[in-house]
């Protein structure tokens, strides 16, 4: 069975894996731990682990169980205690952590208890702060602060050198396809390859790399890119080994939902600009993959998945 490696965080490697899992592949997801926002902040700083957030979000999606037990997992406690803001899924990583001393550990307890057939691992188990240096040479800490920096980001790197489990290694040097997700280019993908040893493996790595590329630009993130510039930017934090293909979405929306997107957030979708691409040497794939979930414009998991299969099956 082909094995596909995927690097990502937050929501989007989330919907990513929702639709893919189903698929005849081995899925070994990679999860960012820097995330310093929201519930996971506030238990981080208390318990001094990493980010447990996303990989709560990825474990939930990959969940082979009742969607009630899912829905707990992701419910959110609304109370004027300590409780406030905390899903139940990131109590239940933390209490394991603190049972087993380790985030993968725990991940495994997790796995069992939700039936998660697919592997699951955290970058890394230290406790890093994500940075970033601006244009105008400013230090901006934290990646809730960088999500909402205006300015340029010129270099991203952790406050500390980071130690990459071996399995992790393991997996890429196994792996048939790697995938860098749809999310947050600088707060969930690049934070993936901000170490030495990734780097070294992807290159002798043999498989291809695909890049999914987001729909929609981000508020601050990436305001105005366009598929080229998500690819360059990937690129530069690459080691010999760039990306060797891109899916991006050509679906045509309705006018309202995107004139919302741009007056209530700023936003805009992703341009296609095939010549800049081409550059790259970078191979486009079109693909009408995105629709409407409650007002919102999303990308179609299984839409997404089937093209993700098509492209490692046809080899």
């Amino acid at each position: 069975m082909k094995k596909i490696l995927i690097f990502g965080g937050g929501t989007g490697i989330s919907f990513l894996l929702r639709g893919l899992k189903d698929f005849p592949v081995e899925i070994t997801s990679v999860i960012t731990v820097a995330d310093n926002g929201s519930s996971t902040g506030k238990l981080r700083k208390e318990f001094d682990m990493p980010a447990m957030g996303d990989i709560r979000k990825v474990l939930t999606n990959l969940s082979n169980i009742d969607k009630s037990v899912k829905d707990l997992m992701e419910y959110r406690f609304d109370t004027y205690t300590d409780l406030d803001g905390h899903p139940v899924g990131n109590l239940l990583l933390v209490s394991t952590y603190n049972m087993t001393g380790s985030l993968k550990k725990s991940i495994e307890v997790l796995r069992g208890v939700l039936n998660v057939k697919h592997k699951v691992f955290p970058l890394s188990e230290d406790n890093v702060t994500l940075k970033a240096k601006t244009v105008d040479g400013d230090i901006i800490y934290g990646e809730e602060s960088i999500g909402k920096e205006k300015r340029e980001i010129r270099k991203l790197y952790y406050d500390k050198n980071i130690h990459i489990d071996k399995e992790v290694l393991d997996e890429i040097k196994m792996a048939d396809l790697i995938i860098f997700s749809i999310g947050s280019l600088y707060t969930s993908i690049i934070p993936n390859l901000l170490s030495k040893d990734i780097i070294k493996e992807i290159d002798k790595s043999k498989a291809k790399l695909l890049y999914t590329c987001n729909a929609v630009c981000q508020t601050c993130e990436t305001e105005g890119y366009k598929v080229s510039d998500h690819i360059k930017e990937l690129n530069k934090y690459l080691g010999k080994r760039k990306i060797d293909s891109v899916i991006a979405s050509n679906s045509k929306l309705p006018k309202d939902v995107l004139d919302k997107y741009l007056n209530e957030e700023m936003k805009k979708l992703v341009k296609i600009d095939k010549k800049e691409i081409e550059k790259y040497n970078c191979e486009l794939i079109e693909r009408d993959i995105l629709k409407i979930e409650d007002g919102l414009i999303r990308h179609d998991s299984l839409k997404l998945a089937t093209e993700i299969f098509y492209y490692l099956m046809r080899d």
